[in-house]
């Protein structure tokens, strides 16, 4: 296969998937960096995809623009904010392998937290140490590979949530942080004519995606689908910390 096919094909892939995930499918969204790291640096990838998040977010904060934890968002985002100013102010000594490395031990952490958790636990509520830890861990790990999902996760999930409520609490804190790594993204010198000029093809599949993504919250069966992702999520994991320790 070509190789600028073989990009754009896995490009498309993530700008869905990213869409989905703003649709209320958040852990679709894990997926879209370590894809794209498939045919591009990690670093170069995150800031391909920021534009299109931003983009997804439009619709995601309409759909979910009365259902959120104002709780949850009032401990997570300045904490989240924090992570991104740490993550900016390392990303120009942290090597390529080691952003490689973390997106990949990110994603196989989250399945070991699946495996590990308790069907029957009670809710945890939110608390605020756990808030600005997992918040300030999502904000770092967002900035440097948009994978943020499983740390917030961690956080959120154990509260038990009604499905609209998490999604929308999710929807919204990414929709801030992403507007917020703009200026550091630019100024880590990022963006491009070109870059943004793919990011503008991508964006009109992330809004199919984010429509598929709203809807699939409301009718698709939780269980089944967060099975299939989490199984997904785990093989391209495994694959970029392969690549991060072995190539």
């Amino acid at each position: 296969m070509d190789d600028s096919l073989l990009f754009f094909l896995i490009a498309g892939i993530a700008a869905f998937l990213v869409g989905a995930s703003k649709g209320g499918l958040p852990m679709v969204g894990v997926l879209g960096v370590p894809l794209l790291a498939l045919v591009m640096p990690p670093v170069a990838a995150a800031a391909l995809l920021l534009p299109v998040y931003i983009v997804s977010d439009w619709v995601g904060l309409w759909a979910y623009r009365r259902e959120y934890s104002g709780r949850n968002l009032a401990i997570l985002l300045p904490a989240m904010i924090f992570g991104v100013a740490v993550g900016w102010a390392t990303a120009k000594i942290t090597p390529e392998w080691m952003v490689t490395l973390l997106v990949g031990v990110v994603g196989l952490y989250y399945c070991a937290t699946v495996v590990l958790r308790k069907a029957d636990a009670p809710p945890r509520p939110a608390d605020i140490p756990r808030g600005v830890f997992w918040g300030a861990l999502t904000g770092f790990t967002s900035f440097v590979s948009h994978t943020g999902g499983p740390p917030f996760q961690t956080y959120v999930l154990p509260q038990k949530l009604p499905k609209m409520v998490f999604a929308g609490t999710s929807t919204i804190a990414f929709a801030v942080i992403n507007v917020v790594k703009l200026l550091p993204y630019w100024a880590l010198g990022q963006f491009n004519p070109g870059n943004l000029e793919v990011a503008a093809m991508l964006s009109p599949v992330a809004i199919l995606g984010a429509v598929v993504g709203y809807k699939g919250t409301r009718l698709l069966p939780e269980t089944l689908f967060y099975r299939l992702v989490e199984v997904a999520l785990f093989v391209v994991s495994l694959k970029l910390v392969y690549d991060a320790l072995f190539k």
